[in-house]
């Protein structure tokens, strides 16, 4: 039963990753001839890709930084990536419907037949924000805890913003992420699973959850020069502009923003930034050893190798408390003879 759940989801993905890139390329160019239109007066053909692509941002090392990692990461994480998230959604939701099921009796859906309307809905939206405040809280934890820092600063370390960009995230800091994702939002499935739904359902009117996800944050645009804002939306959605800021050298912007879909998760937390209209920032990391973030033994080694010295420190210390405290124990009384 497991294997034949996890073979019919790794399809329905496959499927619909075949028409993502149309549609995230398809809403790159909308919102470039936005953003073009609001800000240059005199417009023009020639004017409009200087713009969308200027020579200053696409001959940048950052640059091609991204377009060199991200090539690699295609031709590896397909055999990695793809697997991974299935199987740790797939495992919890087994698991969540196992346990849960047997605790209160529960052998088949509540609802029985076809989910009607309000149940997709409902389903969609539980989905959406399980996923979301996974990423919120797996991001938090990304800045705040040094050795998973020195993965996350892959990403951050890009000084450029190509769209590809979004994809300029370590191998490991990848499935660390789904793993995480797929306790919160497998558990979540799970419980629905137990509802209403067959367990092998994760796409709602025939369109996935991630593609639908993907389409509202617009994370290929949010890493793009395009200042693109939402209006009165960007208190429920995080804009491209704002999560820009993320990215921001500037000290008063760190550890703002971290949201991936909606923006009332950092309103809640406490850590939303709201940027000026038009707003320009400068990106990158301000570590003295940034420029070996800009090749790829730089992007896929380096990490590693910091994040090993983070761990064998943590440990260090962590063996240094114990010995303390084995020496400030007193010692055991002698016996008299």
């Amino acid at each position: 039963m497991l294997v034949d759940v996890m073979t019919m989801i790794a399809a329905r993905i496959a499927k619909v990753d075949l028409i993502t890139p149309g549609i995230i390329l398809g809403t790159a160019f909308i919102c470039a001839l936005v953003a073009y239109w609001k800000v240059v007066e005199k417009k023009s053909l020639r004017g409009f890709f200087e713009f969308a692509f200027p020579a200053e941002v696409m001959t940048h090392p950052s640059a091609r930084a991204d377009l060199l990692f991200w090539i690699t990461k295609k031709l590896a994480m397909p055999f990695l990536a793809i697997p991974a998230g299935v199987t740790f959604v797939t495992l919890m939701g087994y698991a969540t419907n196992k346990v849960v099921g047997g605790l209160f009796g529960i052998e088949t859906p509540l609802i029985e037949g076809p989910a009607g309307p309000i149940t997709v809905v409902m389903f969609t939206i539980t989905m959406l924000l399980a996923y979301d405040i996974s990423y919120y809280s797996y991001h938090y934890v990304q800045h705040k805890v040094p050795f998973l820092w020195e993965l996350h600063k892959v990403h951050h370390s890009a000084e450029v913003m190509v769209g590809i960009t979004k994809d300029r995230v370590h191998p490991l800091d990848d499935l660390i992420n789904r793993a995480w994702d797929g306790v919160v939002a497998g558990f979540c499935f799970g419980l629905w699973t137990l509802i209403a739904l067959d367990p092998v359902e994760v796409t709602v009117f025939g369109v996935s959850v991630y593609l639908v996800r993907n389409i509202l944050m617009m994370d290929f645009v949010r890493h793009t020069h395009f200042k693109i804002s939402f209006g009165p939306l960007n208190n429920i959605i995080l804009c491209p502009h704002w999560h820009q800021l993320h990215h921001s050298v500037d000290p008063r912007h760190y550890d703002k923003n971290f949201g991936l879909l909606f923006s009332f998760w950092d309103r809640l937390f406490g850590t939303l930034f709201v940027p000026a209209p038009g707003e320009n920032f400068k990106f990158g990391l301000m570590d003295r050893d940034v420029r070996d973030y800009q090749s790829l033994q730089g992007l896929w080694i380096r990490p590693l190798r910091k994040m090993t010295w983070q761990l064998a420190k943590i440990s260090r210390r962590f063996r240094g408390r114990i010995s303390n405290k084995a020496d400030a124990a007193p010692a055991e009384p002698q016996q008299g003879g």
